[in-house]
Parts: C-alpha cells; structure tokens; sequence
C-alpha cells in the first residue's frame, strides 16, 4: 500500500503544475483574444440583421429602400469591396514572401478601394438625409442607418489599422509580430467582406423586391 502510494507521490511530482509551466506566450493569448472579438462581431451583426429583418416594413408612410436605394451605386460599393479583398490577399502573400514593394502596392490598392467604398456610402447616406430619410424618420430607417452605418464604420476602422500596419512595416520591417498583425488584419478585412454581401443582399436586393 506504502509502495503505491509512493509511486502516484513520484508521479504527481513528476509532471509540471499548472503554475510551473507558466502563462501562455503572448501570441496565443493575443490570437485567441482577436478570434473572440471577431466571432462577437459577426454575432453582433448577426444580431443587426434580424432587428432589420424585423422593421423593413415599418416605414411609417415614409420612404421605403425601393424608393430611396441606387442599384448602380451599391453595385460599385461591392465591386470596390470585393476587389479590396482580392488585393488584401496579395498583400498577404506578399507580407509570407517578405516582398516590401509588393506588399505597400496591395496595401495602397486595398486602402483606395475601401476609401472609395465609404465615400460612395457617404454619400448615400447624405443623399437620403437630404430629402428627410433620416434615422428618426422610421424604424425601417433606423435599422438601416445602424446596420449599414456599423459596417461602414468597421471599414473606417480597417483603413485606420491598414495604415497604421504599413508605417509598422516599414519601421520593424517583417517582423514575427508585424505579419501576425497583418494576418489579423486580413481576416477582419475578409470577414467584413463576407459582412457586406448580406447587406447587399438582404437590405439592397430584398430592399427593392415589392
């Protein structure tokens, strides 16, 4: 009985605590932190989507999308953000290839097209308040401004970081922590891509049918 005892005390003894390993490295916990904050905003977008899907139809005898929505505008909106994401992959490859040029040149590229989004969402959006299609208006309106307006805020956002990356890139070079920051920033970039063709297709294609 001694004896078994002994051998589980060596065993236990044997193996590292919890405490003794220590923390984990900072580019887990910080990997692990970005994949909470992405999923909790997919969910809060989630979460925007249903509230639109309720109050499309609260219009309140005011305008409703189909009035107020240029297909052609939004279609250059998509195609402006589809081609960003396309190029934020080439900055990606170029970032794993350490290619400086190459990854300036999809960074400028990304950042024009996103800059070219959000003014022509901009403008929608001063356009609509011109002629009284203000958030106050209706709950339709209200749940357009927040949903659309979020996402155009998360692209300003992305803009700021983008730029913020490449001042980060050309003074530490590609340093293991820089590329790690320009793949988080990637998968923001893509997942607000992928954000946008719901809007696209829930406010901007539904938005129009009668």
């Amino acid at each position: 009985m001694n004896v078994a005892v002994a051998i589980d005390q060596i065993s236990e003894d044997a193996l590292p605590s919890a405490s003794e390993a220590g923390p984990a490295p900072k580019r887990i916990v910080v990997t692990y932190g970005f994949w909470i904050f992405l999923l909790s905003d997919i969910v809060m977008f989630a979460a925007l989507f249903a509230s639109y899907a309720v109050l499309v139809r609260s219009t309140a005898g005011g305008p409703t999308g189909a009035q107020l929505f240029n297909q052609g505008t939004v279609a250059i909106e998509t195609a402006c953000l589809l081609v960003s994401s396309y190029t934020c992959g080439l900055m990606s490859l170029a970032v794993n290839s350490r290619r400086r040029l190459a990854t300036y040149l999809g960074a400028l590229i990304t950042f024009a097209l996103g800059a070219t989004f959000l003014s022509l969402e901009l403008r929608e959006f001063s356009n609509m308040i011109a002629i009284g299609a203000t958030p106050q208006r209706s709950a339709f309106l209200s749940a357009f401004f927040t949903l659309v307006g979020c996402h155009g805020l998360h692209v300003a956002l992305g803009l700021i970081w983008l730029a913020v990356m490449m001042v980060q890139v050309a003074v530490f070079g590609f340093a293991t922590r820089v590329q790690h920051r320009l793949l988080c920033f990637s998968l923001f970039w893509h997942a607000l891509d992928i954000v946008w063709v719901g809007v696209f297709t829930v406010v901007y294609l539904m938005g129009v049918s009668p």
